[in-house]
């Protein structure tokens, strides 16, 4: 089994934590990842910040992306045999990161699945390392659920068992509920899911960096109307 050591998780303290998504967010907002202005969710409402992945797009990029991933991993402690990343953002977020892991001494399998199943060759849907064991489950963002609920689904099929969950931003935001996606996830689902970054690690980057204090009062209003816990 792939154990993150923890005493290794026990050195990175809470200000190192503070740290890294400080320096994350800075990344992300540096690349253009997070942008702020007004933008439409998918719920219909208007966000005065969008984050976009999908803009990791070059090598360097996403391979800084994932040492952030490797780092938040090993902080947490968290138990698993696998990397699974959900198609299709997530794949070469399970790659990625298990380089980054391996340069750092932990040697990762990883797997993703096809959108459609394959009838020749290796057949089936799951590709790469044997899902197994315990299962950590790696994308960027949780908007409804609907990739972790279909990973979950087959990871346990595969007679493997969901581990976690890691994200690179933590929207802290509710769906048509009282709770958020990420709060759904770990009740409905029964994972813990981490992050890299919330949505208050953003609002505290924008009140200590004096060129984007401007969308900080919008940031803080859309947090007091739509945010939870």
């Amino acid at each position: 089994m792939n154990v993150i050591n923890q005493n290794a998780a026990a050195t990175q303290d809470t200000k190192s934590a503070a740290r890294q998504s400080h320096e994350f967010i800075a990344f992300a907002c540096e690349l253009g990842v997070l942008r702020f202005g007004e933008f439409k969710t998918k719920a219909g409402r208007l966000s005065p910040y969008f984050f976009n992945a999908g803009l990791f797009d070059h090598g360097a990029a996403l391979s800084r992306l994932c040492d952030f991933y490797a780092h938040k991993i090993i902080a947490s402690g968290v138990q698993f045999d696998v990397l699974f990343g959900p198609a299709y953002k997530g794949i070469p977020l399970a790659a990625g990161t298990a380089i980054a892991l391996a340069k750092l001494g932990y040697d990762t399998p990883y797997a993703y699945n096809r959108k459609e199943a394959k009838d020749h060759g290796e057949g089936g849907v799951l590709v790469g390392a044997p899902v197994k064991g315990r299962v950590l489950i790696i994308d960027d963002v949780i908007s409804a659920g609907t990739s972790v609920r279909e990973s979950v689904e087959m990871i346990r099929q595969a007679g493997a068992i969901p581990a976690a969950v890691i994200i690179a931003l933590d929207r802290q935001e509710r769906g048509e509920g009282a709770l958020s996606a990420v709060q759904e996830v770990e009740q409905k689902i029964g994972v813990p899911v981490l992050n890299i970054a919330r949505l208050t690690d953003l609002i505290q980057y924008l009140a200590d960096q004096p060129e984007l204090n401007q969308y900080l009062s919008a940031v803080r209003d859309y947090r007091s109307r739509y945010g939870v816990e």
